[in-house]
Protein backbone atom coordinates (compact mmCIF):
# COMPACT_ATOMS: atom_id res chain seq x y z
CA UNK A 1 0.00 0.00 0.00
CA UNK A 2 1.34 3.43 -0.97
CA UNK A 3 1.21 6.72 0.89
CA UNK A 4 -1.83 7.95 -1.07
CA UNK A 5 -3.72 4.76 -0.21
CA UNK A 6 -2.96 5.40 3.46
CA UNK A 7 -4.22 8.97 3.09
CA UNK A 8 -7.47 7.68 1.62
CA UNK A 9 -7.91 5.49 4.68
CA UNK A 10 -7.25 8.47 6.95
CA UNK A 11 -9.90 10.39 5.02
CA UNK A 12 -12.51 7.92 6.18
CA UNK A 13 -11.90 9.04 9.77
CA UNK A 14 -12.21 12.65 8.68
CA UNK A 15 -15.51 11.93 6.94
CA UNK A 16 -16.93 10.37 10.11
CA UNK A 17 -16.44 13.61 12.06
CA UNK A 18 -17.04 16.03 9.14
CA UNK A 19 -19.23 19.01 9.89
CA UNK A 20 -18.04 21.78 7.63
CA UNK A 21 -20.19 21.09 4.58
CA UNK A 22 -22.32 24.17 5.10
CA UNK A 23 -19.47 26.69 5.34
CA UNK A 24 -19.67 29.48 2.73
CA UNK A 25 -16.85 29.85 0.19
CA UNK A 26 -15.84 33.38 1.30
CA UNK A 27 -13.53 33.10 4.32
CA UNK A 28 -15.18 34.44 7.46
CA UNK A 29 -12.12 36.49 8.52
CA UNK A 30 -11.77 38.04 5.04
CA UNK A 31 -8.11 36.96 5.25
CA UNK A 32 -5.73 35.41 2.76
CA UNK A 33 -2.46 33.87 3.94
CA UNK A 34 0.48 33.34 1.58
CA UNK A 35 3.04 30.92 2.96
CA UNK A 36 5.78 28.47 2.15
CA UNK A 37 4.84 24.89 1.30
CA UNK A 38 7.27 23.56 3.93
CA UNK A 39 5.68 20.61 5.73
CA UNK A 40 6.77 22.01 9.12
CA UNK A 41 4.32 24.91 8.78
CA UNK A 42 0.89 23.90 10.06
CA UNK A 43 -0.67 27.27 9.37
CA UNK A 44 -4.02 26.49 10.92
CA UNK A 45 -2.32 25.68 14.23
CA UNK A 46 0.32 28.43 13.97
CA UNK A 47 -2.32 31.11 13.37
CA UNK A 48 -5.15 29.52 15.37
CA UNK A 49 -7.34 29.25 12.28
CA UNK A 50 -10.41 27.08 11.92
CA UNK A 51 -11.91 25.74 8.71
CA UNK A 52 -13.59 28.42 6.65
CA UNK A 53 -11.76 31.38 8.19
CA UNK A 54 -9.01 32.12 5.62
CA UNK A 55 -7.68 31.31 2.19
CA UNK A 56 -4.25 29.69 2.41
CA UNK A 57 -2.02 29.99 -0.67
CA UNK A 58 1.21 28.01 -0.51
CA UNK A 59 4.26 27.70 -2.72
CA UNK A 60 8.01 27.12 -2.44
CA UNK A 61 9.42 29.85 -0.21
CA UNK A 62 6.08 31.63 0.18
CA UNK A 63 7.32 34.18 -2.34
CA UNK A 64 4.89 36.36 -4.28
CA UNK A 65 4.80 35.12 -7.87
CA UNK A 66 2.36 35.91 -10.70
CA UNK A 67 0.38 32.82 -9.67
CA UNK A 68 0.08 34.13 -6.10
CA UNK A 69 -1.16 37.50 -7.41
CA UNK A 70 -3.70 35.62 -9.57
CA UNK A 71 -4.97 33.71 -6.53
CA UNK A 72 -5.12 36.84 -4.39
CA UNK A 73 -6.97 38.77 -7.11
CA UNK A 74 -9.62 36.04 -7.20
CA UNK A 75 -9.68 35.89 -3.41
CA UNK A 76 -10.26 39.64 -3.12
CA UNK A 77 -12.48 40.35 -6.12
CA UNK A 78 -14.67 37.24 -5.97
CA UNK A 79 -14.55 36.07 -2.36
CA UNK A 80 -14.19 39.24 -0.32
CA UNK A 81 -10.81 38.99 1.37
CA UNK A 82 -9.41 42.30 2.57
CA UNK A 83 -6.24 41.45 4.49
CA UNK A 84 -3.13 39.50 3.52
CA UNK A 85 -0.61 37.83 5.81
CA UNK A 86 2.68 36.65 4.31
CA UNK A 87 4.50 33.88 6.19
CA UNK A 88 8.00 32.77 5.33
CA UNK A 89 10.28 30.93 7.75
CA UNK A 90 13.73 30.23 9.10
CA UNK A 91 15.67 27.28 7.69
CA UNK A 92 13.88 27.59 4.34
CA UNK A 93 15.28 25.52 1.49
CA UNK A 94 15.12 28.53 -0.84
CA UNK A 95 17.25 30.71 1.43
CA UNK A 96 20.71 30.75 -0.11
CA UNK A 97 19.66 28.68 -3.13
CA UNK A 98 21.76 29.53 -6.18
CA UNK A 99 19.13 30.07 -8.89
CA UNK A 100 21.51 29.63 -11.82
CA UNK A 101 23.01 26.47 -10.36
CA UNK A 102 19.56 24.98 -9.78
CA UNK A 103 18.43 25.96 -13.30
CA UNK A 104 21.53 24.23 -14.70
CA UNK A 105 20.77 21.17 -12.58
CA UNK A 106 17.17 21.05 -13.87
CA UNK A 107 18.37 21.36 -17.44
CA UNK A 108 20.86 18.56 -16.91
CA UNK A 109 18.23 16.32 -15.29
CA UNK A 110 15.30 17.06 -17.60
CA UNK A 111 16.71 18.50 -20.80
CA UNK A 112 15.04 21.86 -20.25
CA UNK A 113 15.38 24.93 -18.07
CA UNK A 114 12.46 26.79 -16.50
CA UNK A 115 11.28 29.47 -18.91
CA UNK A 116 7.85 30.49 -17.62
CA UNK A 117 8.43 30.29 -13.88
CA UNK A 118 10.98 31.62 -11.44
CA UNK A 119 12.99 29.45 -9.08
CA UNK A 120 12.56 32.10 -6.40
CA UNK A 121 15.67 31.59 -4.28
CA UNK A 122 16.65 34.37 -1.89
CA UNK A 123 19.51 35.35 0.41
CA UNK A 124 17.62 36.72 3.39
CA UNK A 125 14.11 35.87 4.57
CA UNK A 126 13.32 39.38 5.82
CA UNK A 127 14.39 40.94 2.51
CA UNK A 128 12.36 38.33 0.64
CA UNK A 129 9.28 39.27 2.64
CA UNK A 130 9.82 42.97 1.99
CA UNK A 131 10.11 42.30 -1.77
CA UNK A 132 6.94 40.22 -1.65
CA UNK A 133 5.02 42.98 0.15
CA UNK A 134 6.28 45.47 -2.43
CA UNK A 135 5.09 43.25 -5.30
CA UNK A 136 1.63 43.05 -3.76
CA UNK A 137 1.40 46.76 -3.09
CA UNK A 138 2.41 47.52 -6.69
CA UNK A 139 -0.04 45.07 -8.25
CA UNK A 140 -2.88 46.75 -10.14
CA UNK A 141 -4.99 43.60 -9.73
CA UNK A 142 -5.49 43.76 -5.97
CA UNK A 143 -8.30 45.74 -4.40
CA UNK A 144 -6.81 45.83 -0.91
CA UNK A 145 -3.07 46.35 -0.83
CA UNK A 146 -3.05 48.52 2.28
CA UNK A 147 -3.58 45.65 4.77
CA UNK A 148 -0.57 43.44 4.04
CA UNK A 149 1.60 42.20 6.88
CA UNK A 150 4.70 40.00 6.78
CA UNK A 151 5.97 37.45 9.27
CA UNK A 152 8.89 35.10 9.78
CA UNK A 153 7.89 31.81 11.36
CA UNK A 154 10.73 30.52 13.51
CA UNK A 155 10.74 26.75 13.01
CA UNK A 156 13.00 26.42 16.06
CA UNK A 157 10.50 27.96 18.50
CA UNK A 158 7.10 28.15 16.75
CA UNK A 159 7.05 31.94 17.15
CA UNK A 160 5.87 34.41 14.52
CA UNK A 161 8.00 37.53 14.21
CA UNK A 162 6.59 40.50 12.29
CA UNK A 163 8.79 42.14 9.66
CA UNK A 164 8.24 45.80 8.97
CA UNK A 165 7.75 46.42 5.29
Amino acid sequence: MGVVDELLQRNQGYVEDFGAGELPAPPSLALAVVACMDARLDLHRILGLSEGEAHVIRNAGGVVTPEVIRSLALSQHKLGTREVALVQHTQCGLEGLDRDEFADYLEEQTGGAPRDWSIGGFENVEQSLRRSVERLRESPFLLHNDSIRAFVYEVETGRLREVSA
